[in-house]
């Protein structure tokens, strides 16, 4: 690849929403390019799937399959139609001219018509060694509670939220489903969640709350079995048995790469259209949790990514491009017809 390369459509990111975009793209005949990136630390190629073990509500898979084993059967499906592939992050875009210029890590920058951006967003964690060995391991630590909440695992244990905004809330609702009990844990005396919210967990029979408690350490070598709990304003410790832990303190969308140049919610989510994947500069869109702070599933992800490539192929066609794999050097439509 070289500045030369002018690409039709380059998709950034590995998730459900990239992943499918390259499916759509692919069998348009765009020849789509997905820079899937690379892994750093906890983050992987492929999003939080590949921190879920079973996967239980993913159309067209009626038996429990991995996140893992999820993310590499759609990547396969993407590979299989034509699409290109380089296991790089994008270090930054330039989005101000046109074609559009995308940078990766190493290789030489990328010249592209249309960029469909969907990087997803990053769970926040505690940040304990412990915390994450089992949430890499499938040992019951979790950043959502409906990817993994009523998996046979979870059922009739006492499970822990750690939070106190909505999120926490609703995550905790949903337990209760499951759960024998449900332990919220704040750090605070009061939940910052709406009030409807708050006292609708308050009020549940199967909830109680550890006010002014943070999480210290996660107890558990193969699967969780405990928490060590510490006081946040007498500093007294504490153990409690639990059987599951989720992490419900928010998540931070994967954008920092874009240099400010695509409008954003006041949360950092990337703005989009009413019912549509496009953003404030035209020609680029984008899919996935990078534009969802509400529903965050993977089918939710995949629909968005379907839609930006649609767009991205229309968008295209619009300006009379698209209709070849890829242009090489020469004007944008040197080739078109061909």
């Amino acid at each position: 690849m070289s500045a030369s390369t002018l690409e039709n459509v380059v998709i950034i990111g590995s998730g459900p929403a990239a992943w499918t975009a390259a499916i759509y793209a692919a069998r348009a005949n765009l020849n789509p390019l997905v820079f899937e990136g690379e892994p750093v630390g906890t983050e992987l190629p492929g999003g939080q799937l590949m921190l879920t073990t079973d996967v239980e509500n993913f159309p067209g898979f009626p038996e429990a399959l991995s996140g893992p084993e999820l993310m590499e059967r759609i990547k396969a499906q993407a590979v299989h139609h034509g699409t290109r592939v380089v296991s790089e992050l994008v270090k930054q875009v330039d989005f101000s001219q046109r074609p559009f210029t995308i940078t990766p890590n190493y290789a030489g920058p990328v010249l592209a018509h249309t960029v469909i951006v969907a990087t997803g967003a990053a769970a926040k964690w505690i940040g304990l060694e412990s915390e994450m060995r089992l949430a890499q391991i499938g040992g019951g630590v979790s950043a959502c509670a409906v990817c993994d909440g009523a998996m046979p695992f979870y059922r009739n244990k006492r499970l822990a939220v750690v939070g106190g905004g909505d999120t926490a809330m609703e995550e905790a609702m949903y337990l209760t489903k499951f759960a024998s009990e449900v332990v919220i844990i704040h750090r605070r005396d009061s939940f910052r969640a709406s009030k409807v919210m708050a006292n609708r967990v308050l009020n549940h029979p199967k909830v109680r709350v550890l006010w002014n408690s943070r999480v210290s350490d996660v107890l558990g070598s193969d699967f969780i079995t405990g928490l060590k709990i510490e006081n946040a304003v007498t500093g007294e410790a504490s153990e409690i048995e639990v059987g599951g832990l989720f992490v419900a303190i928010g998540h931070t969308p994967n954008t920092t790469f874009l240099g400010g140049q695509l409008d954003v919610t006041e949360h950092g989510y990337i703005k989009v259209s009413a019912w549509r994947t496009a953003t404030n500069v035209d020609g680029v869109f984008a899919a996935g949790d990078v534009i969802d702070d509400y529903y965050r599933q993977a089918i939710t992800s995949a629909g968005t990514g379907c839609m930006a490539a649609l767009e991205a192929e229309r968008w295209l066609a619009h300006h009379g491009l698209g209709e070849t794999a890829s242009v090489t050097g020469g004007s944008a439509d040197a080739d078109a017809g061909a």
